[in-house]
């Protein structure tokens, strides 16, 4: 366990990020394709292929998911990763063709001081192939890929991840990308709010406050123009799920962004959970068994949450929002 996505087997992940224009993508790769859900929540969402993950329709697996920045620019970026995967045989099979099933979300980066002057041809599809061709099993956090150009209220977003096992012997994991309008911590200090689930001091183990801050039920946002943030993140499991309880697993794992960032879920924000069953491991008990994963996800992506904004580092512009460790250098050094 390597506290990551990918300690579900089945799962790569690949980024790519262009500093210059201050974004980047995110690939989730599936092999084999993994039964798959969705969650979508707040007032501004930017995704594609996300009708097709009702547990109604045809196709129940995915060969990939895609987070991106760049807003509505972003959803290019699943078009790569679809023709990647196309050029590697993969895909669902109609006759003699592979479609590959790639659905994705996008978050607004567009104003943190990078250069988007990209005229006809903005970078995400050429990012989205970058990004599948790197996938692997290790990746880096922090100010990289889909959370490159990430902020929050108080200090810069990032990519974040982390993993557990269940009571029920499964692997659950998340990877978020954290660009809420929202603040990942309580009040104006340098904890965050998900520090009750920290494990081994991921993201600095500074635990809470000694006495909750008089400021901590304070609504900290970073601006009320629309559109402008959005959290988007995977959350995976080695169970065995049908898409009725992947859906089910995604609604319970959205929780984990309720326990990390406040407020949340905005007219803002276009927060969306997608979820993730790798088909390992049975459930013994599918009532006891799905509670306990879901509930498990929740603080997983909680973890997640804290550990994107902690590796996250500025981006090198003059008015990049700064990052924790700039904000709180004496608890960053311990």
């Amino acid at each position: 366990m390597q506290n990551l996505l990918t300690d579900v087997p089945g799962l790569m992940v690949g980024h790519a990020s262009d500093a210059a224009v201050g974004s980047g993508v995110t690939a989730i790769l599936c092999d084999p394709p993994a039964v798959a859900a969705v969650d979508v929540r707040g007032g501004g969402p930017g995704t594609r292929e996300t009708d097709l993950l009702d547990p109604s329709r045809t196709v129940q697996t995915v060969d990939a998911i895609v987070l991106s920045g760049g807003s509505a620019f972003g959803l290019d970026a699943a078009s790569g990763v679809t023709a990647w995967l196309a050029t590697h045989g993969r895909g669902f099979a109609v006759r003699d063709v592979r479609v590959p099933i790639v659905p994705s979300a996008i978050l607004f980066d567009l104003l943190n001081g990078g250069d988007k002057n990209w005229g006809m041809e903005p970078p995400y599809r050429a990012l989205g192939i970058q990004a599948a061709d790197a996938a692997g099993h290790d990746f880096a956090l922090g100010s990289v890929g889909a959370g490159m150009g990430a902020t929050t209220a108080r200090v810069k977003g990032g990519l974040g991840s982390a993993s557990a096992f269940t009571s029920s012997g499964h692997r659950v994991s998340a990877l978020v990308a954290v660009n809420a309008v929202g603040c990942p911590l309580l009040g104006s200090g340098p904890h965050f709010r998900a520090a009750p689930f920290e494990q081994d001091g991921e993201f600095g183990g500074l635990g809470l406050p000694a006495s909750l801050p008089a400021d901590g039920a304070a609504i900290h946002i970073k601006g009320v123009t629309p559109r402008t943030a959005t959290t988007i993140a995977v959350v995976a499991t080695d169970a065995v799920l049908t898409g009725a309880q992947a859906r089910h697993f995604a609604v319970m794992a959205q929780d984990g962004l309720a326990l990390s960032l406040f407020p949340i879920h905005t007219p803002l924000d276009g927060d969306c959970v997608f979820a993730l069953a790798t088909g390992r491991t049975p459930l013994a008990e599918p009532v006891g068994d799905l509670l306990t994963i879901g509930a498990t996800a929740a603080a997983v992506l909680a973890r997640a949450v804290a550990r994107g904004v902690y590796e996250a580092t500025a981006l090198p512009y003059a008015d990049a929002q700064p990052a924790w460790r700039d904000v709180f250098p004496a608890a960053a050094a311990g």
